[in-house]
């Protein structure tokens, strides 16, 4: 059953919790794993994989940037409950722990964090407090309850600039922006907790520019009032939210002078998510992973490939450059292919066909009609 609301903790000494599902002796699996921010973009896709391939799923999300109508697609797609869902901000440890009492958790997915470098500029300490604090808040939790496992999704914008790519996992970290600081903070405090913590596994992901959809048009980006990302954006220029799309800067030393990221689809970032679960034991401390094609596109290629996906035509200007922006973010996911037989396997295209399907079947996202006038985009 779906459960939306706070949660009200059992009398002291009541455990509700199941038995282990996994038999004495058999190699550790987790079967229930929490996610937090699980209505989000990432977080809502990665329950439909979780519950396609037999996990338990338990959410914890605040709506900040997300909305509960979505639990129902995912039940849609997936053919199965999410097992609960409770509404709860991270940092109230007490709601929180409400949560580990009722249900016997094995591993945890954590998304709950805010994500846009830009707004990051504008209200860092908010960002270090719901990113830094939340992650802080949910590994006391955590230990409390005796959860030592955790699939940490991180960006590979903690590079910062770096220069032209692909940057491997030992390229010396360089965040340009609250929202990459954050990311690299949590990944410092991570480490720490690892290695004094011998029992605790992490996996942390440093995935490149998430895109796209799920190929059935009930999940994908929720863009709210205003889209934050070029994918978004594009978007509703093709489908005629917006007039035109904004292009900031096309002097960079670059193909085309716009700069150049790797668009990983959604889907391929959550079947990472899924297979690091696998992955967890392989072996102690944190380990990190680049997640991503190893391939780039400017912001030229996006619009062309988005064009054709759509048989739309992108009108867009050209803006002064964005202080702080980098000409080229590529990582290179050898590592991880290396160590799991893993590789992305959709393309820009896909992640092109895929968004815009979602597009014009939601064209307000979950909401029936707009929730402001729509503007210049």
């Amino acid at each position: 059953m779906v459960r939306n609301g706070p949660v009200t903790a059992d009398p002291p000494g009541a455990d509700t919790r199941p038995e282990s599902s996994t038999p004495a002796g058999a190699p550790w699996a987790p079967s229930t794993v929490l996610v937090t921010g699980g209505a989000g973009f990432i977080g809502s896709h990665t329950c439909v994989e979780l519950l396609d391939h037999g996990y338990e799923v338990i959410v914890v999300d605040d709506y900040s940037n997300s909305s509960p109508q979505v639990f129902a697609r995912v039940e849609r797609i997936a053919g199965r409950f999410v097992g609960a869902v409770y509404e709860l901000d991270i940092r109230d440890r007490r709601a929180l722990s409400a949560v580990f009492d009722r249900h016997s958790v094995d591993a945890v997915v954590h998304f709950a964090a805010y994500k846009t470098a830009e707004q990051s500029k504008r209200m860092p300490v908010q960002y270090y407090d719901t990113n830094v604090g939340g992650t802080t808040s949910l590994l006391r939790t955590m230990h409390d309850h005796g959860v030592h496992h955790l699939v940490y999704p991180s960006s590979c914008s903690v590079y910062g600039d770096a220069g032209p790519g692909p940057l491997d996992e030992k390229t010396p970290a360089r965040p340009a922006n609250p929202y990459a600081t954050s990311k690299w903070i949590c990944e410092q405090i991570l480490n720490d907790v690892c290695r004094h913590c011998p029992e605790c596994t992490v996996l942390c992901l440093r995935y490149s520019t998430p895109a796209g959809a799920h190929p059935s048009g009930l999940l994908g980006e929720d863009s709210r009032d205003s889209p934050n990302t070029l994918m978004s954006y594009v978007a509703q220029v093709a489908d005629g939210r917006r007039g035109r799309l904004r292009v900031y800067g096309d002097d960079y030393p670059t193909r085309d002078g716009t700069v150049i990221r790797d668009y990983l689809h959604v889907m391929d970032a959550v079947e990472a998510h899924r297979v690091a679960l696998d992955h967890l034991t392989d072996g102690p401390g944190m380990r990190v992973y680049n997640i991503g094609a190893g391939q780039g596109s400017t912001v030229l290629d996006v619009i062309a490939a988005f064009s054709r996906a759509s048989g739309r035509p992108i009108p867009y200007d050209v803006l002064p450059r964005r202080p702080s922006d980098v000409p080229e973010r590529v990582t290179d996911p050898s590592a991880v292919r290396l160590a799991w037989g893993w590789r992305p396997t959709r393309g820009l295209a896909d992640v092109c066909r895929d968004a815009w399907h979602f597009q014009r079947l939601n064209p307000y996202g979950y909401a029936d009609r707009p929730r402001q006038a729509d503007g210049h985009g």
